[in-house]
């Protein structure tokens, strides 16, 4: 069976589960694939529930374990109050605005944003979206609802759960500031915080052992085990291949390049043994969205004059870990350790060579050097 016929099975397997009914229901667009070059160009239509427009973004390395979709506000106007018993982590894409949040009968806290910032409404607590400008605000949210609403497929439960989860939220003044609480554990940079006003500009850490000027730091939100992380590498340069767990969303945030996707099953040196056919590639540039599969190995590449920087949404939680994430990485470093040392990382050494020359000939169509240790 090929690789689309597998994903074809795969797809039409899922239409079956409890969330995916629930997409199919809620009458909106459902947009499937590897990636979207820009999810901000998606079409939307109305969405009831909300009472903005909206579409569902279902790629094929969700797998079930996340969900996504992008959303609309209207120019002046306000999305319909909601809560819900699964968690969501918020990227505005455009415009400028606000968001109130309350448990039920309590006192509503109201925290600004504007493009590039990103927060987490806490579990089940209300929350409004307000566009506080003169153009559309556009969204991009992604949940782990595959997760709840497969479990419980209850929707009554999941929309109306009367329960407040006062230890994630009890209406702190300060809860919506940007974190200051910044520290290492293991391999990982931490911020803890539960508002980033820019994820383009915010402050990284350096995190060389996944590739040349690469930082990475990530950020723990509301309590959430559905959590990310921002990274950003200079022009000229690659990150090293590595594979986890499913269900994790990059969105491209500066500069432009592509992504290699392969089944680990193809080895770390794919081309050379004779299956580069099976390497898929995806475009990326600010807006993109990808989502490697669970188990492929995946390498992120920048052609751009810029740095690149990437956010990423995804488990991984290290104040509230799932053991799943855990496992799926070997240990919770994995994906910073090299494969011969029982990790899920691919060192430069050890790459296919083809890997390195197909990227020297994508960066003299853009007249980027390569700035490649050993190149």
């Amino acid at each position: 069976m090929s690789r689309d016929d597998r994903v074809r099975d795969l797809m039409t397997a899922f239409e079956k589960t409890a969330y995916f009914q629930w997409m199919k229901r809620q009458g909106i667009p459902i947009v499937e694939g590897y990636g979207l070059e820009d999810v901000r160009d998606v079409s939307l239509a109305p969405w009831a529930r909300t009472g903005g427009k909206a579409a569902f973004v279902n790629l094929y390395g969700m797998e079930g374990v996340t969900g996504m979709f992008v959303g609309e506000i209207p120019a002046g106007g306000a999305l319909e109050p909601e809560k819900h018993f699964y968690e969501e982590v918020i990227c505005i894409l455009e415009g400028q605005g606000a968001t109130e949040v309350w448990q039920e009968g309590g006192r509503k806290q109201m925290f600004e944003w504007g493009a590039w910032s990103l927060f987490a409404p806490p579990l089940n607590t209300w929350h409004r979206l307000i566009n506080g400008g003169r153009e559309p605000v556009k969204f991009l949210a992604v949940t782990n609802a595959p997760l709840i609403l497969d479990t419980i497929h209850n929707e009554d439960f999941v929309f109306n759960c009367p329960y407040d989860f006062s230890d994630r939220y009890s209406g702190a003044e300060d809860f919506f500031n940007v974190g200051q609480k910044r520290y290492e554990v293991g391999m990982q940079h931490i911020w803890e915080t539960n508002f980033i006003m820019d994820i383009q500009s915010a402050a990284l850490d350096e995190r060389t052992a996944k590739g040349a000027g690469v930082r990475i730091t990530q950020f723990e939100l509301s309590g959430n085990s559905l959590i990310g992380h921002l990274a950003q590498w200079p022009a000229g340069r690659y990150h090293k291949a590595h594979y986890h767990g499913a269900g994790a969303i990059l969105l491209g945030l500066q500069s432009s390049g592509y992504v290699l996707l392969w089944s680990k099953e193809l080895g770390i040196r794919p081309y050379e043994a004779g299956h580069g056919e099976d390497v898929v590639e995806v475009k990326w540039k600010a807006g993109s969205v990808y989502c490697p599969p669970g188990g492929w190995f995946h390498q992120h590449f920048n052609t751009g004059p810029e740095p690149a920087r990437h956010l990423a949404i995804r488990y991984g939680s290290r104040i509230h870990p799932i053991g799943f994430k855990i496992a799926d990485k070997r240990s919770e470093d994995g994906v910073y350790i090299d494969v011969k040392r029982g990790g899920t990382l691919i060192e430069y050494a050890d790459e296919d060579p083809q890997i390195r020359r197909h990227y020297e000939d994508e960066l003299k169509k853009t007249g980027v050097a390569c700035e490649m240790p050993g190149a």
